[in-house]
């Protein structure tokens, strides 16, 4: 009959195509809804230290410890004690209970390990940041990244220096003004030295 569909016995080699491809969609299908939750979640983690922006400037490294520790790691706090008040005594956790639990362990594991955020200490990288839409995630990757943690406060470090033009000018400038101190120190011991061992010198040719 004209229209009518085609049976394919289940051991025959279109069949295993048509299952194939079945699954091959399903599989992109399911990526597809992964990669968009991901980048919701991103959208999400960069949208906070978006706003965490000062008014003018730059955050000095404490300010910048204060918001992870005392936001960003607490922004699920009042969602959480509501769950437990909810809870009758006795009953399980609810899955959202348990999944806010989860966040807040993992993340706070992660800031007292080393946690990556934007450097918001870092004037260029600051001055970029105010200029994103809040949409494009790939803007937000090319700027500058450094790793805290609650273990070592007093210490940042560089995990990603950007990639956008004027912060690898900036990078490059930091690191000739880097070298140049170091040659000036050198000169500077360099100079030192005949003063420095004068007297030993001295002692050294004085009569036995």
């Amino acid at each position: 009959m004209a229209g009518s569909k085609k049976i394919f016995h289940p051991d025959s080699r279109k069949a295993a195509q048509l299952a194939r491809t079945r699954l091959r969609k399903s599989t992109l299908a399911e990526a597809t809804v992964k990669r968009s939750k991901k980048y919701a979640a991103q959208v999400d983690v960069y949208g906070f230290f978006y706003h965490a922006l000062p008014p003018v400037g730059v955050l000095a490294l404490e300010e910048l410890h204060t918001v992870v520790r005392d936001v960003w790691l607490t922004r699920h706090d009042n969602e959480l004690e509501q769950e437990r008040a909810a809870r009758r005594k006795g009953r399980p956790k609810s899955t959202k209970e348990t999944k806010l639990e989860e966040i807040k362990v993992r993340e706070t594991e992660e800031y007292r390990t080393g946690i990556e955020v934007p450097d918001l200490t870092h004037d260029p990288t600051v001055q970029l940041f105010r200029r994103w839409d809040q949409k494009e995630i790939a803007y937000v990757h090319m700027l500058r990244f450094i790793r805290i943690s609650s273990s070592d406060p007093g210490v940042a470090v560089v995990s990603k220096p950007g990639k956008h033009h004027l912060l690898r000018v900036d990078h490059a400038l930091s690191q000739h003004q880097d070298q140049e101190m170091s040659v000036d120190e050198n000169i500077s011991i360099l100079s030192e030295l005949p003063s420095r061992f004068a007297s030993t010198m001295t002692t050294m040719d004085g009569p036995l």
